[in-house]
């Protein structure tokens, strides 16, 4: 057993299963993860999509896909806001734990509870509708069990804050330290092991999950197509004119200094131009 302390005058035991967890376990899924999409990426090109499942079944899923996305999205903001922000930001900009801490079991239990309920109706459509059961791999099935575990865990934990009060656990003063530690390559393994056991569980889920990521129909999150924004929602497309305001292959066209070509070519397709040259 190794000895830390997280807070003067407290020390904390670390054990041969902390640093395995806290301290190697996450460099781990980092490889798995960048690893396994990269092998995706390369040998399931045409794998790398959600599957869509819009022509079998679209009466829950109008209702379930934006439940979960939009609710995950939320999820993804309070967890960015809570481990990457340290405390002494908030408090330097007057932000009291109290607000902080109502606002966090607020939104996070809204986002959550949202987020819970779309991915169950999104289990049980895709169990109950018989093309879309059969399209879902063996991974897929994995998936969903661990994505809904991570979010009955992190329930969880917001609930447990809420009943403990004012003597809740502050997860700001032990996992995000840890979290952040991960990314200057010196984990403090003390501090995550300080953390009670609930906050331990719904971490090594969340981990889990973003282990089988690659391998699951979850990768389309790398891949969410933002240039669709910015495109017109019906394209256009217009005959080549030469200099003169020919169309190609009229009088004028031939007697051009510039060829020009003939057919159809795309308007306002910047990723089909670039690829075409």
């Amino acid at each position: 057993m190794l000895a830390s302390e997280t807070e003067p005058g407290s020390a904390v035991e670390i054990s041969a299963l902390d640093v395995a967890l806290w301290g190697v376990l996450p460099y781990i899924m980092v490889v798995v993860l960048v690893g396994g999409l990269v092998w995706r990426y390369k040998y399931d090109q045409f794998g790398w999509t959600t599957r869509s499942s819009q022509l079998y079944e679209s009466r829950l899923l109008r209702i379930a896909s934006p439940l979960f996305h939009f609710g995950l999205l939320a999820v993804i903001a309070g967890h960015f806001f809570g481990l990457v922000i340290p405390m002494a930001w908030t408090q330097a900009v007057g932000m009291s734990q109290d607000f902080y801490h109502f606002n966090a079991l607020f939104v996070g239990g809204i986002a959550g509870v949202g987020t819970l309920g779309g991915i169950l109706l999104l289990i049980y459509r895709r169990r109950t509708t018989g093309p879309v059961f059969m399209a879902t791999t063996t991974n897929d099935k994995t998936m969903y069990v661990v994505l809904t575990a991570a979010i009955v865990f992190g329930l969880w934990t917001t609930l447990a804050s809420v009943f403990e009060g004012e003597h809740g656990h502050n997860y700001r003063e032990t996992v995000a330290p840890w979290f952040r530690s991960l990314f200057v390559l010196q984990p403090d393994i003390a501090a995550m092991a300080a953390a009670p056991f609930s906050f331990h569980l719904h971490t090594l889920v969340g981990m889990a999950l973003f282990i089988i990521w690659p391998f699951t129909r979850l990768v389309h999150a790398f891949t969410a197509p933002f240039h669709y924004l910015f495109r017109p929602y019906i394209v256009y497309r217009s005959r080549d004119r030469d200099r003169n305001g020919g169309t190609a292959g009229a009088p004028a066209a031939r007697t051009s200094n510039v060829a020009a070509r003939r057919g159809w070519s795309a308007v306002g397709t910047r990723d089909r131009d670039t690829r075409n040259r």
